[in-house]
C-alpha cells in the first residue's frame, strides 16, 4: 500500500511538471475571438457517428465491451442519406444559436471528416463517402454561424493508444503500443483540421482517461496505466501557430491549463458538481456549459427522459446568469435526421429567444441572484432579472447598488413597482404578470 501511495505522489509530481508550459500570451485576434464567443452565448453541440446505428449512445463501444475488430463492421452500413447540413444549421439558427460544435472524432476513433492520415473515416470507410464536417462548414459559412470541432484525444480503436487508460480496456487490442506515435497521429489530425477547415476553435475531450481517479485508489488497479504525458503545450502551440485566433477548450474537469482560451463545464453550471465529475474552480476565461436535451449525447433509442421545454429554458437562463455560454446538444439518428422532439424543442427555444434574446446576447453576469429563484444578466445600464423559481409577488433583491431609473416587465414594458431600503430593493410582480416559464424584469439604472 505504501508503494502504491508513493507512486501516486510521484505521479502527481510528474504530471504537474509535464503540464507546466511556457507562459501563453493570447494574440489580439484571439482576444477578439474570445469577445465574440462570450457575446454569442448560445450554440449547438452535435454528437454523431457510426455509433448512432446501435442506438445506445456514443459510449456503446466501451459500455458493451465491443472489440475494435467487430466495431469496425459498423461503418460498412452507415449511409445517412437524409443528413442535411443546411437544414441542421438552419434549425440551429432558428433556435437562436450562433455557433455549432461538431464531433469530428469521438472516442471510437472514426473521423467524421476526410482525414488524410487515416483510412478510418466517414469518407473512406462508409458507403456514404461524404465529408460531414465539410458539409457543415459550407452550411455554416452560408448561413453566418461559426463552426467549432470536438476532437477526442481518447481513442478506443488506435493500437498505439497505450498504455490503456481507464476506458476501452476490452476492445481486443494487443497490450503493446507506442504512446509518442499516437500523439504524432493525434497532432497530425488536429493540424489538418486547423489548416484545412474554416473553424473557430477546438473542443477537446478524453484527457481524463489518462489521469488517476481518486475514487479508484483503494481498488486493485495497475496504476501504470495512468499518467501518460499528453504534451498539451506542443498541441496548443501548434494550433495557435497555425491560427492564433483559434479558441482552445478542454473538457478535463480541471482549472484551465496554460494555452487554453475558454473553460467548459459538462452538464453543470460553472463551479457546480451535480454530476460527480464537476466542482472545478471558475477561471477568468470565457465559460461554457454543455447540456443534453434528454440524458444522452449520442442517439439513444431507449432514452425517453426528455427535458421539458420549461426545464431547458430555465437551465438556459441559469447558465447565462452565471456568465457562461450554453452548448445544447443534439444526437442525430442513423439516417442523419434530428429526433422530432428535439426539433420541436429547439423551435420553441427559438421563439423564446426571439422575444428575450436581447436579455441574453452580448450580456455579462448580472449583479443579482437567488439560488433556485432567479438570476440576472447585465448590458451597460440595464440589468435583466430572470425569475425561474417560486417567489412571492413582493421580492427583496440585494446587489442593485446603482440608482434606479425605472423597473419594467420586459415582455410588455409595463412599469413594475419598486421600493429602495437599507437591505436593497423590493419589487412587486403582480401574479397576472408572472410567466409560467421565466418572468423577465428589466431594471434601468441611471
Amino acid at each position: 500500500m505504501k508503494t502504491i501511495c508513493l507512486y501516486i505522489c510521484l505521479l502527481g509530481l510528474i504530471t504537474t511538471t509535464t503540464m507546466a508550459q511556457e507562459k501563453y500570451v493570447p494574440s489580439q485576434e484571439n482576444l477578439e475571438a474570445r469577445e465574440w464567443f462570450e457575446d454569442a452565448r448560445f450554440g449547438m453541440f452535435i454528437h454523431w457517428g457510426v455509433y448512432s446505428i446501435l442506438g445506445d449512445g456514443e459510449w456503446v463501444m466501451n459500455n458493451q465491451d465491443i472489440p475494435a475488430q467487430r466495431y469496425r463492421l459498423l461503418p460498412s452500413f452507415f449511409n445517412p442519406t437524409e443528413f442535411d447540413a443546411q437544414a441542421i444549421v438552419s434549425l440551429a439558427k432558428e433556435a437562436g444559436m450562433k455557433y455549432i460544435t461538431f464531433t469530428s472524432k469521438h472516442h471510437d476513433g472514426l473521423a467524421m471528416y476526410d482525414s488524410r492520415v487515416s483510412d478510418y473515416t466517414v469518407v473512406k470507410s462508409t458507403p456514404y463517402k461524404k465529408d460531414v464536417l465539410r458539409l457543415l462548414e459550407e452550411a455554416c459559412k452560408e448561413q453566418g454561424l461559426k463552426l467549432f470541432v470536438y476532437y477526442s484525444q481518447l481513442d478506443w480503436d488506435h493500437p498505439d493508444f497505450y498504455p490503456r487508460g481507464w476506458t476501452g480496456r476490452k476492445t481486443g487490442r494487443p497490450e503493446t503500443g507506442d504512446w509518442d506515435a499516437y500523439l504524432d497521429y493525434q497532432d497530425a489530425q488536429i493540424r489538418e483540421l486547423a489548416e484545412n477547415y474554416d473553424i473557430a476553435g477546438f473542443w477537446f475531450d478524453g484527457w481524463w482517461d489518462q489521469a488517476p481517479h481518486k475514487e479508484d485508489w483503494h481498488r486493485e488497479v495497475d496504476y501504470r496505466i495512468s499518467g501518460n504525458d499528453w504534451k498539451l503545450s506542443n498541441t496548443y502551440q501548434m494550433i495557435h501557430q497555425i491560427n492564433s485566433a483559434l479558441l482552445i477548450g478542454n473538457n478535463h474537469h480541471e482549472m484551465p491549463f496554460e494555452g487554453e482560451d475558454f473553460q467548459m463545464f459538462e452538464k453543470d453550471l460553472p463551479g457546480a458538481n451535480t454530476t460527480g465529475f464537476g466542482g472545478a474552480g471558475i477561471s477568468q476565461l470565457p465559460l461554457e456549459s454543455c447540456q443534453t436535451m434528454n440524458t444522452s449525447w449520442g442517439f439513444n433509442l431507449q432514452d425517453t427522459k426528455e427535458k421539458s421545454k420549461k426545464e431547458l429554458i430555465q437551465f438556459m437562463v441559469q447558465t447565462f446568469g452565471n456568465g457562461a455560454n450554453l452548448l445544447l446538444n443534439v444526437g442525430p439518428m442513423p439516417n442523419g435526421k434530428i429526433q422530432p422532439q428535439h426539433v420541436e424543442n429547439l423551435k420553441f427555444i427559438g421563439q423564446w429567444m426571439d422575444q428575450y434574446g436581447q436579455t441574453i446576447y452580448q450580456t455579462q453576469k448580472g449583479p443579482v441572484s437567488i439560488e433556485g429563484v432567479m438570476t440576472s444578466t447585465q448590458k451597460d445600464k440595464r440589468v435583466y432579472l430572470h425569475f425561474y423559481g417560486s417567489y412571492e409577488s413582493d421580492i427583496s433583491l440585494h446587489g442593485l447598488d446603482g440608482k434606479i431609473k425605472e423597473v419594467l416587465l420586459y415582455k410588455d414594458q409595463s412599469k413594475i413597482k419598486y421600493k429602495k431600503n437599507k437591505q436593497g430593493v423590493t419589487i412587486e410582480i403582480p401574479e397576472n404578470k408572472q410567466d409560467s416559464i421565466v418572468t423577465v424584469v428589466e431594471v434601468v439604472l441611471k
